[in-house]
């Protein structure tokens, strides 16, 4: 299973899909907008613009991260038959769905830390130890529910349609979670919506922590609502995928 990890990891990281979205957009993203608004302060978190960005960016770099990594290799893989060899290997099924999310969750290491290393270096944010830890834990572990939410699109879908499936749902998890916008400037109706979005709930998680503030209850169970949800899915997915091999 290690080794096996390690291929996966390699493979991604030698993708121009990964380093484009995951890597270079949210770091270019925060570097643009920071320096736009970074002084400012948002009017429903009272952070600062250049912290609010930061969790933000770095939220959709993670989000971007645990889908790409999913959602279009593990569909390419069913249809060029390297799942059907996995399955005569002595890997059981949830080990291989183990081995995808593990190595998701470290895919998305990359922009969460680097995103938090130009916030440092070029809008001078400054927070705790203690706080960095529980921000970087608490976005790492977050991500979950959107690397299982690609690999049930992987799942289900042919390479050709689960990656645009794949890039509209990761846009548009960004976008109605407020990633891209504040929630204080969005419409009404709008906001109604992306307080119902894991997206929301996940950087909220972020934006609480980077303030000093212990995250909402709502937000929290959320996350995990969601996060059992999709993995579910993402199982129900996977075995209806094998039967068809």
């Amino acid at each position: 299973m290690r080794h096996y990890i390690k291929v996966e990891l390699l493979r991604m990281l030698r993708n121009k899909r990964y380093v484009i979205f995951v890597v270079a957009f949210p770091v270019g993203f925060y570097l643009l907008y920071a320096n736009l608004w970074g002084a400012e302060a948002d009017q429903t978190t009272g952070l600062r613009g250049s912290v609010l960005l930061m969790v933000s960016m770095a939220a959709y770099g993670a989000l971007a991260a645990a889908m790409m990594s999913t959602a279009v290799p593990w569909s390419q893989e069913r249809h060029s038959g390297w799942l059907r060899q996995l399955q005569i290997t002595p890997l059981p099924g949830r080990a291989i769905i183990a081995t995808k999310l593990v190595s998701s969750l470290l895919l998305v290491l990359p922009s969460l830390l680097l995103v938090g290393l130009a916030a440092v270096l070029t809008q001078h944010v400054t927070l705790s130890p203690l706080r960095w830890v529980e921000l970087i834990l608490a976005m790492w572990a977050g991500t979950i529910p959107f690397a299982a939410l690609g690999l049930a699109i992987g799942s289900l879908l042919p390479p050709d349609t689960a990656q645009p499936v794949a890039m509209i749902g990761m846009f548009g998890l960004a976008l109605l979670g407020g990633l891209w916008f504040p929630e204080s400037i969005m419409p009404a109706a709008m906001r109604s919506i992306a307080h119902l979005t894991p997206s929301y709930d996940y950087a909220s998680i972020g934006w609480r922590i980077a303030a000093g503030q212990a995250p909402h209850a709502a937000d929290a169970a959320g996350i995990l609502v969601w996060g059992v949800a999709l993995v579910a899915l993402a199982l129900v997915a996977y075995r209806r995928a094998t039967a068809r091999t």
